[in-house]
Order: C-alpha cells, then sequence, then structure tokens
C-alpha cells in the first residue's frame, strides 16, 4: 500500500513510500537536499519499518527539532498504529 506523508518543521514537503508487510519500498521524499534523501530512500529500501523508526528517529537537522529522516519514523510510526 502507498502512502503519502506531509512532513513538518523540514525542507522536504512530503514524503511518499510503500509498506509491504511491514517493509519499506520506494521511499521518495518531495523537496529538501535532493542527493542526500535519495540516499536516506536507498538506505531504507527493504528495511523493515520498525528497524527504520529505531535508526531514525529523534534525528536533528542543525538548530531543527527535527529532520528530514525523523520526520520518516513519524510517518511510519503513524502508519503502523493504524
Amino acid at each position: 500500500m502507498t502512502y503519502r506523508y506531509h512532513t513538518h518543521g523540514t525542507c522536504s514537503r512530503s514524503i511518499s513510500f510503500d509498506l509491504e508487510d511491514g517493509t519499506l519500498k520506494n521511499v521518495q521524499f518531495e523537496g529538501g537536499c535532493n542527493g542526500n534523501l535519495k540516499g536516506i530512500g536507498s538506505l531504507v529500501e527493504g528495511m523493515p519499518a520498525e528497524e527504520a523508526i529505531r535508526r531514525l528517529e529523534g534525528i536533528t537537522c542543525g538548530f531543527k527539532k527535527t529532520s528530514c529522516p525523523d520526520q520518516l519514523a513519524q510517518a511510519l510510526k503513524q502508519v503502523l498504529a493504524q
């Protein structure tokens, strides 16, 4: 199933991803640092969602209280809670 999450407090505007049997696929960020976000998408490809949350949650960007990786973790937490 494909999900779309509108980010908060980051340069990226949204994240879309597929979740198949608890595994992340096709992670794409809209806006933000293109190369870095493609890298994050590539690194989490095929990773269990709970492992991605464990690794990404709480990462900050500069003086911000969140980051694009943290926003992906928040999106995954919302999806898993449903």
